[in-house]
């Protein structure tokens, strides 16, 4: 006699458009960074850190789950970020949400804020942090997390995520600019024969 398949009743979300991007770009990201996360964390080792090379810290996660959030002791290159995305593969966090609050965090029980939270998982970025620079008043990053909580889609995740590179990007780039040209006088822009008597 064949046995029938029985339906899945676990408490496993659906595999969602967002997930399949948190676990395919997550994943490759992971691969990509590994060498400069091992690497980060020989050089942490080396200088024997208190409490080691990791942070450990609980956080609630999707329906209102606590997990230990685990990253590397240093904000240098954003490794700390990046030694988070374990965390992205397995499912609990997600490369765009809302900022992971720790269990005791008064904005995890604010007026109708632990509904929206519990409904999706946090983020390693999101809306808030990509607009914290801009000191607009409407730019308060509980607000912010709950505009992404209610109209997010995964043209907004793309579009959070391209921002979130860009910014450091160019950062980087212009620091670098203007290294170089700190080393230039004002002789280097003159024309041939100009001379500052004239």
């Amino acid at each position: 006699m064949r046995m029938q398949k029985q339906p899945w009743t676990g408490t496993r979300p659906p595999m969602t458009a967002k997930r399949a991007l948190d676990l395919v770009l997550g994943s490759a990201l992971l691969t990509l960074t590994a060498p400069l996360l091992a690497a980060g964390a020989l050089a942490l080792a080396a200088r024997r850190p208190a409490g080691g090379v990791l942070t450990r810290s609980t956080r609630i996660g999707l329906a209102g789950r606590p997990f230990v959030l685990r990253s590397l002791r240093t904000r240098r290159l954003r490794l700390d970020l990046l030694s988070r995305l374990p965390h992205v593969v397995r499912g609990e966090l997600s490369l765009v949400g809302p900022e992971p609050l720790a269990p005791d965090d008064e904005r995890a029980g604010g007026a109708g804020a632990r509904h929206w939270r519990q409904e999706l998982r946090p983020g390693l970025t999101g809306l808030a942090q990509i607009r914290s620079r801009s000191g607009m008043p409407w730019d308060e990053p509980a607000l912010l997390d709950q505009h992404y909580a209610e109209h997010h889609w995964l043209g907004l995740d793309l579009a959070i995520l391209a921002e979130a590179v860009r910014v450091p990007l160019r950062a980087t780039v212009r620091g670098l600019t203007h290294r170089g040209k700190a080393h230039l006088s004002d002789t280097d822009h003159r024309l041939r024969g100009y001379s500052a008597a004239e």
